[in-house]
């Protein structure tokens, strides 16, 4: 995914190996059994841990949270 230095935008992709992963998205009927959802937030507002069990980072445009504690990213830090 290319970023755009001019406007600072920040993009997200998931990919999933299958769509039995996906709690709710509406997709079409397909084929193909993976899903790619690719998308931007827009400029961001702020990142930080809500309760240290969720990172949210907020843009202009949406809110992308994943349930990642602040202390899981330190500890892969240091290998």
């Amino acid at each position: 995914m290319k970023k755009d230095a001019k406007n600072n935008e920040r993009f997200f992709s998931v990919e999933l190996k299958s769509k039995t992963s996906l709690k709710n998205i509406t997709i079409n009927n397909g084929f193909n059994d993976s899903v790619l959802v690719e998308g931007t937030i827009g400029k961001l507002v702020q990142a930080t841990f809500e309760e240290d069990l969720i990172l949210e980072v907020v843009g202009e445009k949406g809110v992308l949270r994943i349930n990642l504690e602040q202390k899981e990213l330190k500890k892969n830090q240091r290998r």
